[in-house]
C-alpha cells in the first residue's frame, strides 16, 4: 500500500465523501476548491494507500427489521494462535456480527450483534456463539437505546494548512 501524506485537501475530500460518497466527482472538486482531474487523482490515491476503503449506503436498523442490537463479550479458552485464529474466522462469517474487537478488560473480545428481536438473539446464542471455537464465557449487554451512531471518523488531528493541488 502506498503511504499518502495527507493535507487540507484531503481532509476536505475525505469529510466530503463521509458526509455524502454519492457525490459526482465534479460535485466534490467544487466543494473542495479544486478542478475535477486532480480531485480524481487525490481520490484515487487515497483508494490505492487504502484510506478509503469502500463507498456504502447506511441503512436504518429498524426499518429493515434488525430492531435489537446487543454487545457481547465473550471469552476464550486459551489465547494460542490456533484457538485465536479459528475463532477470528468463525466470526467473521457470522453474519449478525457487525463489529469484532479485541479488547483489554474482561472479556477478549467485544462483538456488536444487530437481530431481529430477542428471540433471534436466543436462536444466535445457541446455535452460533456459543459453538465458536474456544469460548468459554459469554456476556450480553442490551442496547435500550441508540444516542449516537455515525460511520462517520473524526478529522480534526490531520494537517490544517492548505498545499498545493
Amino acid at each position: 500500500m502506498p503511504i499518502v501524506r495527507l493535507d487540507n485537501l484531503d481532509r476536505r475530500i475525505l469529510a466530503a465523501l463521509q458526509r455524502d460518497a454519492r457525490l459526482t466527482n465534479v460535485q466534490l472538486a467544487e466543494e473542495v476548491g479544486l478542478s475535477p482531474s486532480p480531485c480524481l487523482r487525490r481520490v484515487r490515491l487515497l483508494e490505492e494507500a487504502g484510506i478509503i476503503r469502500g463507498y456504502h449506503a447506511d441503512l436504518d436498523r429498524d426499518g429493515i427489521g434488525l430492531g435489537l442490537t446487543v454487545f457481547v463479550g465473550v471469552k476464550v479458552e486459551r489465547h494460542q494462535d490456533e484457538t485465536s485464529t479459528a475463532f477470528r474466522q468463525a466470526v467473521s462469517a457470522l453474519h449478525e456480527v457487525v463489529a469484532c474487537h479485541l479488547v483489554s478488560g474482561e472479556s477478549d473480545f467485544l462483538l456488536q450483534v444487530v437481530v431481529q428481536d430477542l428471540r433471534a438473539y436466543e436462536r444466535f446464542l445457541l446455535e452460533s456463539l456459543l459453538k465458536l471455537p474456544g469460548v468459554s464465557d459469554i456476556r450480553s449487554n442490551f442496547a435500550i437505546a441508540t444516542v449516537k451512531d455515525q460511520t462517520a471518523l473524526p478529522l480534526g488531528h490531520l494537517p490544517q494548512a492548505s498545499s498545493g493541488a
